[in-house]
């Protein structure tokens, strides 16, 4: 068995493992005033959930501390499944935007489709259908890109990239064209399975998420900005 085929057992593995993580990230802690803050709603897979390292270390509890840091009245809650394809997460969807009404959604999905060799269009009809739902429901949009190993040969896994940027297009929404940029290519900041980033990577996927995530919260403080951000302002 070739190094790349066992490092995409160990993957399919680990993004198949049934753990969810969803919670509060802000560092706030549970009190009235974070509670009534507006939701910004990790929704991703393995790498969004913290798979091999522990809960705190991963960029998504990392984004809430610097949200808090900063002084932005967000509560980050990370509903992220490992494991997850698409048509779960849009299976899911949306009792998790009636039940939290985000002001602001990160979708981080598709990488478990990918790994399947599951059909484009049916990935890209779930995240679109997912893009419209969030944005029907008030939600600003911020899509993270993900990319396949090379063996998945050059027609598939072009075609799975462009998949990001053409719905961002269509959307009319802040997109990152990959998360792991700077990142997955660089063993040192990678887990043994070669596709995971270990707790060294993760704040270099929180500066890869940051610079489109502040634009949407400085417009969500805007008047007349669309949303249900309400005074999600910055202090200081």
């Amino acid at each position: 068995m070739s190094r790349v085929m066992g490092i995409l057992l160990v993957l399919l593995v680990a993004l198949s493992a049934p753990a969810v993580y969803a919670a509060d990230s802000s560092g706030r802690g549970a009190g009235t005033a974070a509670a009534q803050s507006p939701v910004i709603l990790i929704y991703g897979d393995s790498i969004s959930a913290g798979y091999g390292i522990r809960v705190e270390q991963g960029w998504v509890s990392l984004l809430g501390q610097r949200i808090a840091h900063e002084g932005y009245e967000f509560r980050v809650v990370n509903a992220s499944v490992s494991g997850e394809t698409s048509t779960g997460g849009l299976a899911r969807l949306p009792h998790t935007l009636a039940t939290l009404r985000p002001a602001i959604v990160i979708l981080e999905l598709g990488a478990n489709d990918g790994l399947r060799g599951l059909p484009l269009a049916v990935t890209r009809a779930n995240l679109d259908r997912m893009l419209t739902l969030a944005s029907a429901d008030g939600a600003q949009l911020l899509l993270l890109g993900l990319r396949l190993p090379p063996n998945y040969g050059e027609r598939y896994t072009s075609g799975f990239a462009q998949l990001y940027e053409q719905l961002a297009a269509q959307h009319h929404v802040a997109w990152v064209p990959f998360l792991l940029e700077g990142v997955a290519l660089h063993p040192e900041l990678m887990q043994d399975d070669g596709l995971h980033p270990n707790a060294r990577g993760q704040p270099l996927l929180l500066d890869t998420v940051w610079p489109k995530l502040v634009a949407l919260m400085r417009a969500a403080a805007r008047p007349g900005t669309e949303g249900r951000s309400g005074s999600a302002v910055r202090h200081g």
